[in-house]
């Protein structure tokens, strides 16, 4: 058994259309509909029916909702660190805060704005 692996991302124009490789390669790098198209109008079958059988898989409801849900937990985790790590600068900057730190350090320690800080400074 072999395994090959490609990088997308990096591979040179594909031109040789008589390769069965690089009409796969081409495929899978397709990132429009007019990309896929052009695949299929070179009309050999077993592209055809790759494209058939991918557009089919995209149009049905559940591999949408599957997107879609997978879509908003990568968004959610997204939020979720970010609020992490707010929160945690919140707390450096209270300790600093804390230890009398000039507001000019904390800002350069935290990154957080003046008005954020003096928000701190009268909540603690």
């Amino acid at each position: 058994m072999v395994l090959h692996f490609y990088e997308l991302n990096k591979l040179p124009p594909l031109d040789n259309e008589d390769s069965g490789k690089d009409l796969w390669l081409k495929l899978f790098k397709a990132d429009t509909e007019e990309e896929l198209t052009r695949i299929e109008e070179m009309g050999v079958p077993i592209m055809s029916e790759a494209i058939m059988a991918f557009r089919h898989v995209a149009a049905s409801p559940e591999l949408q909702q599957a997107e879609r849900m997978r879509s908003k937990a990568r968004y959610d985790e997204a939020q979720a660190l970010r609020y992490a790590k707010r929160d945690e600068k919140f707390e450096i900057t209270k300790n600093a805060l804390g230890l009398n730190l000039s507001i000019d350090d904390i800002i350069k320690l935290t990154g957080l704005t003046r008005e954020e800080i003096e928000g701190l400074k009268i909540t603690s």
